[in-house]
């Protein structure tokens, strides 16, 4: 469970990092070429390393539905939806839309037991933990700046 936990903690930070940037390189380059970059990069590396760790065997796909391959193209709408939502809302705006959106779904997979997963009974605590999430997102996006009241003077004051 420990390890299990740990390796989810770290592929949260990772991601949190990758869009970072991935915003970066779409300032500079644009959406399709961040995606292009970003997965083209990544499967040269899972390559490398899978060829590295597993040899022959990365080709090796047993019981596999051939459906489940169009995971690489649902990985193309994942990071050009997610450069494109942070270039519109910022980082932490985006990614809490993104993970509570990932939650909800996740729930609902769960529970109706789509896509070959075992169906887990949806009891109303899950609804809650989804709810207080949604909330707050809310409070974060609402709660967050204040405008000044002062009239400005239209003074300006350099301090060196």
């Amino acid at each position: 469970m420990i390890l299990g936990l740990t390796m989810a903690f770290i592929a949260g930070s990772l991601v949190g990092l990758q869009n970072i940037f991935n915003s970066n390189v779409n300032e500079r380059a644009g959406s399709w070429a961040t995606t292009t970059l970003v997965l083209g990069l990544g499967f040269l590396t899972s390559l490398t390393i899978g060829l590295i760790f597993e040899g022959n065997h990365l080709f090796t796909l047993q019981h596999m539905q051939p459906w489940y391959w169009i995971s690489g193209l649902i990985g193309v709408g994942v990071v050009t939806c997610l450069v494109q939502g942070i270039k519109l809302l910022g980082p932490t705006y985006a990614i809490a839309i993104v993970l509570t959106s990932q939650l909800g779904f996740a729930l609902l997979w769960d529970s109706l037991g789509w896509l070959g997963l075992a169906k887990v009974p949806f009891t109303f605590k899950q609804l809650v933990g989804v709810l207080v999430i949604v909330g707050g997102i809310v409070v974060f996006k609402l709660g967050g700046r204040r405008k000044s009241r002062r009239p400005s003077t239209g003074v300006t004051i350099e301090i060196k």
